[in-house]
């Protein structure tokens, strides 16, 4: 068995959305991102409830190819070939980098004891803090488990790479709370696959916004449905329209109640679950704004997505979006209905002069890009390796 890769890279997180299927989220992207960077010069670790793998450089690179492209085989593949000999298969870190970029395992009884008996320098990219601040938008439980999580971060990293400033400050305020060590850190945007462009932008009959990501209470999709009512009570037929593209997720029964049984939305609301990026790209880019009326959020994808096809924004005031949109986007409070609605209003005439500005004012984004991303990390990461053992308490 070779076991001689500089790097230990945790895919747990893909090989259990391949296995069930999942469209990829954010966090599902950035581990793609990470997998394709580091994945050849990687071993793959792998996690299961009561224990925990290191595979060989063979197996890891198998499991990494099934997982870039899974196929419609992919369990009896994955089954049949990396994870054969996973019971047999342990490994040993000997002190080198180990990446876990998806909060993979981090609240689960025996992880700190593993870091420690594998030998193993943990580096975990942190998305963001929100079941803990803002318990009231996730599941029950979820607050302790990211606590945990968060607790395990704090207490074992050799390092910590935030995906914004705004994150690594919600972990450095959680570190004071805690009365818990601050590793060494940094903060990196991540970059985007960006969406194809499309060739032509199509024309709708009806000035059309879209909002983007999973339908969940934190996504604040009841406002934006509070609003839609009363435009449709106003102006009837002439409505503008609201392209709500995402998975349903939880704590959102209102929403789902309201999409499913609400008569009055119905033609001047429409919900998509699944869209490839080619669809998304063109949805977005005849789109009047990008709607991201968000109660929280530890980074702003789609905000970054529709800013690159030229698509305005209007956008919850929060301090991540303000550091990734600078004062591009229309920035509102996501508890202002009223607001929200004068906005749409306005962003729904052809003369307006607000949208029209963001136009102009667009020009001057600049992408974040996974190559920027991952100069700022290996950089890191080098002078991290040579500094020495991990804080594990």
């Amino acid at each position: 068995m070779t076991d001689d890769a500089p790097l230990l890279l945790d895919v747990t997180r893909l090989v259990w959305r391949r296995w069930n299927g999942r469209l990829p989220t954010g966090i599902d992207r950035v581990s793609l991102a990470y997998l394709r960077h580091f994945g050849p010069r990687a071993q793959a670790v792998v996690q299961w409830p009561g224990f925990r793998r290191i595979l060989d450089v063979e197996a890891s690179q198998q499991l990494f190819a099934l997982l870039e492209n899974p196929g419609e085989a992919f369990k009896s593949s994955i089954i049949a070939g990396a994870l054969r000999n996973i019971g047999h298969l342990r490994g040993e870190g000997r002190g080198r980098i180990y990446l876990n970029v998806g909060h993979t395992g981090l609240d689960q009884a025996g992880f700190r004891k593993w870091v420690r008996r594998a030998s193993v320098r943990p580096v975990y990219l942190v998305h963001d803090l929100i079941p803990i601040v803002h318990p009231e938008f996730c599941r029950a439980g979820e607050a302790d488990k990211h606590r945990e999580r968060m607790r395990t971060v704090l207490t074992t990293a050799a390092g910590v790479i935030a995906n914004s400033r705004a994150t690594l400050d919600g972990l450095a305020a959680f570190a004071h709370a805690e009365r818990l060590p601050n590793p060494p850190a940094l903060a990196a945007w991540l970059g985007i696959d960006a969406l194809p462009r499309p060739t032509e932008v199509e024309a709708t009959a009806h000035p059309t916004f879209v909002t983007l990501g999973t339908i969940e209470a934190r996504k604040n999709h009841l406002l934006l449905l509070s609003v839609w009512s009363r435009l449709i009570d106003e102006m009837g037929a002439s409505a503008p329209r609201l392209l709500i593209i995402g998975q349903r997720g939880w704590e959102a029964d209102e929403v789902f109640d309201l999409l499913d049984h609400c008569g009055k939305l119905r033609g001047h609301v429409t919900e998509l679950s699944r869209c490839s990026d080619e669809e998304l790209a063109r949805h977005l880019a005849s789109a009047r704004a990008l709607l991201f009326p968000s109660r929280a959020e530890g980074y702003g994808l789609p905000l970054i997505e529709a800013l690159r096809l030229g698509v305005p924004v209007i956008a919850s005031d929060l301090p991540v979006f303000r550091e990734l949109g600078g004062d591009i986007p229309l920035y509102l409070d996501p508890l202002d209905s009223a607001g929200w609605e004068a906005a749409i209003m306005d962003y729904s005439d052809l003369g307006s002069t607000a949208r029209e500005k963001q136009l102009q004012q667009i020009e001057a984004f600049r992408l974040p890009e996974w190559d920027s991303h991952f100069a700022a990390v290996e950089q890191w990461l080098r002078v991290l390796d040579a500094a020495g053992e991990p804080n594990q308490h």
